[in-house]
């Protein structure tokens, strides 16, 4: 049962309007409420989504649903570590009709003149809370690459998680640079990610990181780039303590952009951990023409034959088999399944119900 907060209340906490006494029963009502309504129109309990972060319980052991009405919600958006167990979920049911966007880049100044934002500080969203969920909801960066030329570090995140046991169904991902980032709390620390039925976009190592991810029944487009004839699509930066990485599967992979101008991905090796081991599974799915016959690549200097990078069955155009890019066998296919990334050792399945 939905026990929404009193609107009136929330929305004069949030903007610190009112009495001691009446704050204490704003977080009363956000620590008893399953719900938590956002609506632009002030219909709900709160106008904007991290109102709406703000005022759901620290460290609930429940779930946590914020109910987000249509809108396009201009604001950057952060979920702490101490907010686990939250659901942004999209009124309407259609991903299209829920906009969560904004528009920085790493190299946009900030405005307090302290510097530029940076990769992380780019991102739309921030995702620390361990067992976040998401669905019908689009998270975007809009940050516009022409109209900024002299902005040359291009890197825009739209999401940027950190936690695990994250799952997103039926969410669309935009941008281009950078566009979804799937990281852990650090290299020692493991962090899984489960993207079902949803809709990624971009043109440069647009889907990246050390997270252990699972792309599933998705569609991942890369956009058509006029700067530069060939596109990056992963570039995962895998731990060493971590042997599995991204896994894309029965999914499909197009694009706007003219036959072999993309690769699927190239090793992501960061200076604060240049042990990573990038691996990545590509598996029964659809690869556009856009897919180069030689699809793996090298990243500052680094071979990419140093991690694992692995088809099984794809097929396509773009699915070619040759020396240049190495295939799973039938037993060896049956070690890289969604629940071989996912499970874990709590056994975790966030495919049951479906």
């Amino acid at each position: 049962m939905r026990r929404p907060l009193a609107t009136a209340a929330v929305s004069a906490g949030m903007l610190g309007l009112v009495a001691p006494a009446a704050a204490a029963d704003v977080a009363a009502a956000a620590a008893a409420a399953t719900t938590i309504v956002v609506a632009q129109d002030g219909s709900g309990d709160v106008t904007t989504v991290q109102a709406a972060v703000d005022a759901a319980p620290a460290g609930s052991t429940e779930a946590v649903e914020i109910l987000i009405q249509p809108g396009v919600y201009r604001e950057v958006v952060k979920v702490g570590r101490d907010k686990p167990n939250l659901s942004f979920i999209g009124a309407t049911g259609e991903p299209e009709d829920v906009v969560i966007t904004y528009d920085n880049a790493a190299g946009t100044p900030k405005p307090d003149g302290s510097g530029t934002y940076g990769t992380t500080g780019s991102a739309t969203v921030t995702l620390a809370g361990a067992g976040f969920t998401a669905e019908s909801v689009t998270f975007e960066n809009a940050f516009d690459e022409q109209a900024n030329p002299e902005i040359t570090n291009r890197q825009a995140v739209a999401v940027k998680t950190t936690a695990d046991r994250m799952v997103f169904d039926d969410v669309r991902f935009v941008g281009n640079q950078d566009t979804l980032y799937l990281d852990s709390p650090n290299a020692t620390t493991p962090a899984r990610v489960y993207v079902h039925d949803s809709w990624i976009e971009g043109d440069v190592d647009f889907i990246f990181g050390r997270a252990t991810a699972v792309i599933e029944d998705s569609t991942i487009k890369a956009l058509r780039r006029d700067s530069d004839p060939s596109g990056y699509i992963v570039a995962p930066s895998t731990s060493s303590e971590d042997r599995l990485g991204f896994l894309i599967t029965d999914s499909r992979l197009i694009s706007n952009a003219g036959p072999d101008s993309y690769f699927l991905g190239r090793p992501w090796r960061p200076s604060s951990y240049p042990t990573a081991e990038p691996q990545v599974v590509v598996r029964e799915s659809f690869l556009g023409n856009h897919i180069k016959d030689d699809p793996w690549t090298s990243m500052s200097g680094r071979d990419w034959a140093d991690g694992r990078a692995l088809e099984y069955r794809n097929w396509g155009p773009g699915a070619e088999i040759n020396a240049d890019r190495p295939q799973l066998g039938d037993e060896e296919a049956a070690s890289y399944e969604v629940a071989d990334h996912l499970a874990g050792d709590d056994g975790w399945d966030p495919t049951l119900g479906r």
